[in-house]
């Protein structure tokens, strides 16, 4: 394993066992439901929208480090973005995981989340590690399809 393989471990575990992103916001306008049947992984987001901002967000639930740690990063790689600047990083992520083709400045988009590149080496996690950003994705769409009505 290299350097930068260890680090992103640590990282990863980091967050899936002391994340200050796991918490209900009192003030959310927005919230979600994502489950993974197969491996039982589940995660209520919530959110903070504003004026097209991702002002916060935060996570609850419970399921595999993967999951855990995959949200936790997530929410501090879109927190404080635009709705169309996170559905951009959120489709790189997916991309990514699905092996398809990035650019390295796609890749700077990630910030932390780069840490999951490798995580389609395991098939039987991909889905908890992209528990969430399809959750997101998905209530995201929504908002912009029910602010432009």
């Amino acid at each position: 394993m290299s350097e930068l393989d260890d680090l992103y471990s640590d990282l990863i575990m980091e967050h899936s066992m002391c994340s200050c992103n796991k918490k209900s916001l009192a003030c959310a306008n927005c919230s979600a439901m994502g489950k993974n049947p197969n491996c039982g992984d589940e995660i209520k987001l919530e959110f903070i929208l504003k004026d097209n901002l991702i002002e916060d967000m935060s996570f609850g639930g419970h399921g595999c480090a993967i999951s855990q740690s995959s949200t936790s990063i997530m929410i501090d790689t879109l927190r404080g973005k635009t709705i169309e600047e996170a559905q951009d990083i959120i489709s790189i992520f997916i991309k990514m995981i699905n092996r398809e083709e990035v650019s390295e400045e796609e890749k700077e988009k990630l910030g932390n989340s780069i840490a999951f590149e490798n995580i389609s080496n395991m098939p039987a996690r991909v889905k908890c590690a992209l528990l969430a950003w399809h959750t997101t994705r998905n209530i995201l769409n929504d908002t912009l399809k029910n602010n432009s009505k």
